[in-house]
């Protein structure tokens, strides 16, 4: 694929007041109007290029926006103080009582605790399913359906989504389909693969500096303006507005992104192919073990690389901890949940990030107690890392 979504993001030439290279930070909550008239219009929706209150929108939110949909090939996008905010004001712009969603079953613990125990408070009820199997999919649509959302590389067993595949399923039953693209940004464009709203947890690594939240919807434009009306918009009313300082620490980092990918990347694929020459049960989209490798293949923007996220199983929770516990203390990288920052990130996801999945489901989706995810970091010297992973692992007897 010829997607650059680097080149994009680059391309956008934002001037601040002053003559600034980065833009200006718009610290203000609401804006002055000349006339009433015009007030009026930006209220019925009709006053172009006006601001109106930062819970609508600010320009520094307008300016993430844009860089956001450039990189996604969107008109453009919603910006959220976080990537749940960005998730349950779109599935709820798209959803109300009566209405019934299918979901990947390998997908973000918040997610599906959204889905699973608040969604259906407002009568807008779930099937989860094996996103992989196409036929599962499909025979889980009723006509009550609404929306397919998957993520395109699930949290935490790394499932690859057939997006184009559940595409041609979304617009044969014409419904949405809606793809959480935290895992792999750059690396996956999933609108050119026939999705119809991007979703993403900026906190993770689009910022990549662990510093902040936020998340984004990147849609048509006709979406997020919907989604922003002062009548009857899901963002607008629910109001997870993003910060404009944030807004704009968020747009510089993503200056970086592309290069900060390809390093997570790089690694990621060193260590998990010699972790897989270990013995070790990994799992990584880049390998050839990996049931979707040749999918992914397929979809990738190629110069991007398989992205940042493995997981190992090392057979149980409490040798699962030692290990972690260990390599914290070797400085090897911190036990934390999250993912995309510089240094590496390691948690069991089983008691943790997927915790409000019950264990029974946990066991049917085949997360395990012993399984760690990996989240890693831009290290320098990424053999040495290796060498110090393996001697930790040989101290506690799993290789």
């Amino acid at each position: 694929m010829k997607n650059k979504p680097a080149n994009k993001i680059q391309d956008l030439q934002y001037f601040g007041e002053f003559g600034g290279v980065n833009p200006s930070i718009s610290d203000s909550a609401t804006y002055t109007f000349l006339s009433a008239k015009t007030m009026l219009d930006t209220f019925e929706g009709q006053g172009e290029g006006c601001y109106l209150y930062s819970r609508h929108t600010s320009p520094s939110n307008l300016y993430l926006g844009e860089a956001l949909a450039a990189m996604e090939f969107t008109e453009t996008a919603n910006v959220a103080s976080s990537g749940m905010g960005a998730i349950t004001t779109t599935l709820l712009h798209f959803c109300g009582a009566g209405d019934h969603i299918v979901s990947s079953r390998t997908i973000y613990g918040g997610t599906y605790a959204f889905l699973k125990n608040f969604a259906p408070r407002f009568n807008v009820n779930t099937c989860f399913v094996n996103i992989t199997k196409l036929e599962e999919v499909e025979a889980a649509i009723n006509k009550h359906t609404k929306v397919i959302y998957c993520e395109a590389v699930s949290n935490p067993l790394l499932e690859v989504a057939d997006i184009k595949g559940l595409a041609a399923l979304a617009k044969k039953h014409n419904l949405k389909l809606l793809v959480d693209n935290t895992f792999s940004p750059m690396i996956i464009s999933p609108i050119k693969l026939g999705a119809d709203v991007v979703l993403h947890s900026l906190t993770k690594f689009i910022n990549g500096t662990n510093d902040t939240m936020g998340g984004a919807a990147c849609g048509s434009q006709e979406l997020i303006n919907a989604m922003r009306s002062v009548i009857d918009g899901s963002a607008m009313l629910l109001g997870p507005t993003l910060d404009s300082v944030r807004a704009s620490s968020i747009l510089k980092n993503m200056r970086t992104l592309h290069i900060r990918i390809k390093q997570h990347s790089k690694n990621a694929s060193y260590l998990a192919e010699r972790f897989e020459q270990l013995g070790l049960k990994t799992v990584y989209p880049g390998l050839a073990s990996h049931p979707s490798h040749e999918l992914f293949k397929s979809m990738m923007n190629e110069e991007y690389g398989f992205g940042g996220l493995l997981t190992i199983d090392v057979g149980s929770l409490a040798k699962a901890n030692e290990l972690m516990e260990m390599m914290q203390q070797e400085n090897l990288g911190y036990l934390a949940v999250s993912l995309g920052f510089y240094k590496t990130l390691f948690s069991a996801p089983g008691s943790s990030t997927s915790s409000e999945i019950p264990e029974d489901e946990q066991a049917e989706m085949g997360l395990t107690d012993g399984l760690i995810r990996f989240s890693i970091g831009l290290d320098n010297d990424i053999k040495r890392t290796f060498q110090t992973m393996t001697a930790c692992m040989k101290k506690l007897s799993i290789v």
